[in-house]
């Protein structure tokens, strides 16, 4: 994850507010800025966030 924080909390900041700006999946957002998909997954599960496909945001 070049891009993105590596602390949790911020990083949940960041992809929330992207993926509601400008992506309309997980996916799209991971291929777009080349991060891996299971890390974000994995990083935000450790702080209790799991992603909501269907709103489009991590909870």
């Amino acid at each position: 994850m070049n891009t993105l924080p590596s602390d949790p909390i911020m990083l949940l900041s960041v992809i929330n507010m992207k993926l509601r700006d400008q992506y309309d999946s997980l996916d799209s957002l991971c291929d777009d800025l080349d991060v891996n998909k299971e890390e974000i997954i994995n990083t935000l599960s450790s702080v209790n966030y799991v992603y909501d496909e269907t709103q489009n945001q991590f909870k």
